[in-house]
């Protein structure tokens, strides 16, 4: 047998099941085998594999064993001439086994090698080349330098970002997402450590390669996609401190001797955790913070306007002044929520705020000696009224200028293509027209050849092909780019990826069983029942009678003031049709927002008098627009 791929899983079926699929098209050909170890995943993962992968071999461990001790049982079961261990979280080339094969047969001293591996968004993954944790390359990680001066051969070591990562050379290690290697060298270094857990295990295997007299190479000529993180996402370990644990226990191994290292990793443990709890601490701290200091601000600029000297408190007074409304404002709103469940909510941070400023008056009220103005206190409160929700409501519009940045989601969910055209891209489409919740405004379909472009599939048009999709994401301004990796190859789909990496979009993929879209940020269930809360608004008479008096309101004012002079004019065009239906909408016969237009009397419940249907159910008047008349794509 030429080939044995090993896999660890655990609570990653979706991303399992792509994997397995492009392994099994990439291992067209070769003789091997695919052994399957599942550390007791609760996704159903190991149902999965006996039902749809009955050909691959599965070890259903009881319990989460680890990475390492998960790969030793596999490789120990292996009969492959060539032993590739690759996560469960990535997507391998049709040609990338033979391209990897066709290395080691060119390179008879490489004991080890890993590929190019691309992060889902097509950006480059660093970890896939790497050095050993020297004393001087771990002061640099530690301590930032490596990522501040990446280009730098003294400071870039860590992740060897001075090399050119399209060329192939040796390097001291690559990633455990993707580590091939020949049996002759796994017989004499044996399998992984099983002291490391999760991280540090690859690093110290590749160790031991090169002191058995091996090299390591990393591969540019074939690339992978690693959606990194995805198990240690679904699993309740710190990967953090396990990564800092791990080398810790690498360089215990290994540079025993080093002092310095050690405690430049045990400086890395604490900093990184200290960064982490900054991190979940940090915002609230911070919008408390700006909170106060936009009350003193509210009570300087009050002083300035009422006194006329914002400082002409007497000397006694300024601490009292300028700390403790503060106190009091952001006091009140931590009680709130403000800073924990309720962050943005400029509700919340309204009424917390009167709620302060009524303390704040009381303390003036019966405290004489602080009575300093009264009329401080109440010009602050007004002012501290804008400020305070005023900053949550600009931060919420810009939140989601940033979503809609370049119009890349309509009113409909986000502009998506679907790379593919087939059968299983044609279900993509149905399934995402079946979902109650949305999220995808699908423009249109991607084909393989540019001879497809203005066919019509499933009511939508082919926009583009594979050669110019970068074009039709700019000019379509896609948010989404959705392959439908049944009529797709995985090369392809790399290549689209590596050629889009600086356009601002979403890449996702489906796998074959079509029952998810996967991707970067999150997994969608495409065969998940959305149960959604139903609310027929138009039923309620208070609604109709709203709506009624909305459209006689605005519709009489159009009359005069646009419908006349249209009228008069005779100006012709879909505005001025428009128009001119003006007086069925203040007759009652229209409405401004309605059914198409174009609807027949047969397609619509019609409220006749004495139909038993009129009186349970009414669909409202036919309108000038409506959601439907906007979304010409899709009736």
């Amino acid at each position: 047998m030429k080939l044995s791929v090993i896999i660890v899983n655990y609570n990653v079926r979706q991303f399992l099941e792509n994997a397995l699929t492009s392994i099994q098209r990439a291992m067209s050909g070769i003789d091997g085998e695919i052994i399957v170890v599942d550390n007791a995943s609760t996704d159903k993962s190991a149902e999965m594999v006996r039902e749809k992968f009955p050909d691959v071999s599965l070890i259903a461990n009881p319990e989460n064993v680890g990475f390492a001790r998960g790969n030793n049982v596999a490789l120990k079961q292996a009969s492959g001439e060539y032993l590739l261990l690759i996560n469960p979280d990535t997507v391998v080339q049709e040609d990338t086994l033979r391209v990897m094969l066709r290395f080691f047969s060119s390179h008879p001293d490489a004991g080890l090698a890993g590929c190019k591996i691309l992060n889902p968004d097509g950006t480059f993954q660093l970890p896939c080349r790497r050095s050993f944790p020297t004393p001087w390359v771990a002061f640099t990680k530690v301590f930032g330098l490596s990522t501040l001066l990446p280009k730098s051969r003294l400071f870039g070591k860590y992740n060897l970002t001075y090399l050119d990562p399209d060329q192939s050379y040796p390097v001291d290690a690559v990633s455990g997402s993707f580590m091939m290697m020949p049996r002759e060298t796994y017989e004499k270094i044996g399998g992984l450590d099983e002291s490391f857990f999760m991280y540090g295990e690859d690093l110290d295997w590749c160790y031991r390669v090169g002191e058995a007299g091996f090299m390591v190479y990393y591969v540019h000529e074939t690339t992978i996609i690693h959606f990194k993180g995805e198990s240690t996402k679904r699993s309740e370990f710190d990967e953090v401190k396990l990564f800092y644990e791990a080398m810790q226990l690498f360089v215990e191994k290994h540079f025993s001797t080093s002092h310095m290292l050690r405690v430049f990793l045990r400086m890395g443990i604490v900093l990184r955790a200290a960064i982490a709890s900054l991190g979940k601490s940090g915002r609230p701290l911070l919008q408390a913070l700006v909170d106060f200091l936009l009350v003193d601000v509210a009570i300087f600029l009050s002083a300035a306007l009422y006194l006329g000297d914002p400082l002409r408190f007497p000397l006694n007074a300024h601490p009292i002044a300028w700390i403790v409304p503060a106190l009091i404002v952001v006091g009140t709103a931590f009680f709130a929520g403000v800073y924990t469940s309720y962050r943005y909510s400029v509700s919340r941070a309204g009424a917390s705020l009167v709620l302060s400023y009524v303390i704040i008056s009381a303390v003036v009220f019966f405290a004489k000696e602080f009575a300093y103005s009264r009329a401080v206190v109440i010009i602050s409160g007004f002012l501290s009224v804008l400020f305070l929700p005023g900053w949550r409501v600009g931060v919420r519009m810009w939140g989601r200028a940033a979503v809609h940045h370049g119009s890349r989601r309509s009113l409909f969910g986000r502009r998506t293509v679907i790379v593919g055209t087939g059968a299983s891209a044609q279900e993509v489409v149905r399934k995402l027209r079946a979902r109650v919740d949305g999220g995808y405004d699908v423009l249109g379909f991607i084909g393989k050849e540019s001879s497809l472009i203005g066919e019509r599939i499933e009511g939508l048009e082919v926009i583009g092909s594979m050669d110019n999709v970068g074009k039709i994401i700019d000019e379509q301004r896609v948010g989404e780019v959705v392959f439908s990796t049944d009529g797709v190859s995985y090369s392809d789909i790399l290549a689209v990826i590596a050629r889009s990496t600086s356009r601002a979009v979403n890449f996702r993929l489906v796998p074959g069983s079509l029952e998810a879209i996967i991707g970067k940020t999150r997994i969608d269930e495409l065969d998940e029942l959305p149960l959604v809360d139903i609310e027929y608004n138009i039923h309620k008479p208070a609604n109709r009678f709203l709506k009624r008096l909305f459209d006689i309101v605005l519709s009489g004012t159009l009359l005069v003031f646009l419908y006349v002079p249209v009228r008069m004019t005779g100006r012709r065009g879909r505005f001025a049709r428009g128009t001119l239906l003006l007086p069925g909408v203040f007759a009652g016969r229209l409405s401004f927002v309605g059914l198409p237009l174009s609807e027949t009397i047969e397609s619509r419940v019609e409220s006749r008098p004495g139909s038993p249907v009129a009186e349970t159910q009414y669909l409202g008047l036919k309108g000038l627009t409506g959601l439907v008349q906007i979304n010409r794509r899709d009736d």
